[in-house]
């Protein structure tokens, strides 16, 4: 999905999304421990940081970090809110940061507007970007046998079985470390967390070949659907987000 089109999905709605996730005190312990054991010592870039609360969170244990968002509104409320961290306005697609030179990065449900095709590119500017054995930490939408679209709140967004989104940061270069899971709840959506390491060089050509997953998901019964799941944003965004 065109990253103006995420933009102004969640500048609509920023106050509601602020208000329900815009504090450290929303993440769930067992995230924040996950996060902290595999992105230490960092420093972490925080891509998508929203309104910055796990940016704050990580900075806040001793971690420095920055973080980075193309939703203005979010940026301006983060150097508002935590004006001792750096805040950066851009698109994750395409860092500033010079190769291999970012130890640690966190994407925690950054990626889940992405199409997927889009994936294989977007992990391998991470890997481009992070240093010799850097971390990525990954926090998704889980689903438990393909990758399908599914009506977020905000904006379409896709849920992927842990073995393929293993499978995609394998062959971008990276090695798979640890996951976490949590299963469905009440209303909140089964999500989970991958945690890779930088391993090896990349393989343009790998990533290149277009593989079932990316035609199925080129499809225009599968796109039918992702169109029809976007819906409008409602106060029920809170199950939509972990």
């Amino acid at each position: 999905m065109p990253d103006d089109t995420v933009q102004a999905a969640y500048s609509a709605i920023h106050p509601l999304y602020i208000d329900l996730f815009g504090s450290p005190s929303d993440l769930a312990p067992e995230d924040t421990t996950f996060a902290l054991t595999h992105l230490s010592p960092g420093p972490v870039l925080d891509l998508g940081c929203g309104p910055g609360h796990f940016t704050k969170f990580l900075t806040d244990a001793g971690i420095p970090a920055t973080g980075m968002d193309m939703v203005p509104e979010f940026i301006t409320h983060a150097r508002t809110t935590y004006p001792d961290i750096p805040f950066e306005l851009g698109s994750l697609r395409t860092l500033a940061a010079p190769d291999n030179s970012v130890p640690a990065i966190l994407a925690w449900f950054s990626l889940i507007h992405l199409d997927p095709t889009e994936l294989p590119t977007v992990l391998a500017e991470f890997h481009r970007a992070l240093t010799p054995n850097g971390r990525l930490v990954i926090g998704y939408f889980e689903s438990p046998e393909t990758v399908e679209p599914f009506p977020h709140k905000v904006t379409t967004a896709y849920r992927y079985p842990t073995t393929t989104l293993t499978d995609l940061t394998t062959r971008a270069g990276f090695t798979e470390l640890a996951h976490l899971h949590h299963p469905a709840s009440g209303e909140v959506r089964p999500h989970a967390a991958l945690a890779v390491a930088k391993s090896s060089p990349h393989d343009p050509g790998g990533l290149g070949r277009p593989n079932q997953l990316a035609e199925d998901l080129n499809s225009a019964e599968v796109m039918d659907r992702a169109w029809s799941a976007d819906s409008s944003v409602t106060p029920e965004v809170a199950n939509d987000h972990p």
